[in-house]
């Protein structure tokens, strides 16, 4: 699989994340910030390693307003964890690959 983490769009978010019958990780990002494209390798290496367990979604804030105003995302990279349609936890900030995956370890173990 070229790439293991999906793409969503204020018109596919229901979609793709809240009717997700796994947990998903949004990673709210944007081209102009730098420390998203810092933990996009990682993120990207998550949903590979992980994929039976989690989907890794990116959003773009840019082309895509509607969906971070409605969850209120101030800050990027801000990355929620998305469980039956719910926001279950939010990780602010960029950080190594074994961070996020500390943060994670409740729906990757």
């Amino acid at each position: 699989m070229a790439g293991a983490t999906v793409t969503a769009t204020d018109d596919t978010f229901d979609e793709v994340v809240l009717k997700s019958d796994k947990p998903v990780l949004v990673d709210f990002w944007a081209a102009w910030c730098g420390p998203c494209r810092q933990i996009a390798p990682s993120l990207e290496a998550i949903a590979d390693e992980h994929s039976e367990k989690l989907t890794v979604v990116k959003l773009n804030i840019d082309e895509n307003p509607g969906i971070a105003a409605k969850y209120g995302i101030m800050s990027i990279p801000t990355m929620n964890v998305y469980q039956d349609g719910e926001v279950v936890k939010t990780i602010v900030g960029a950080k190594p690959k074994a961070a996020i995956e500390r943060d994670l370890s409740d729906y990757i173990a």
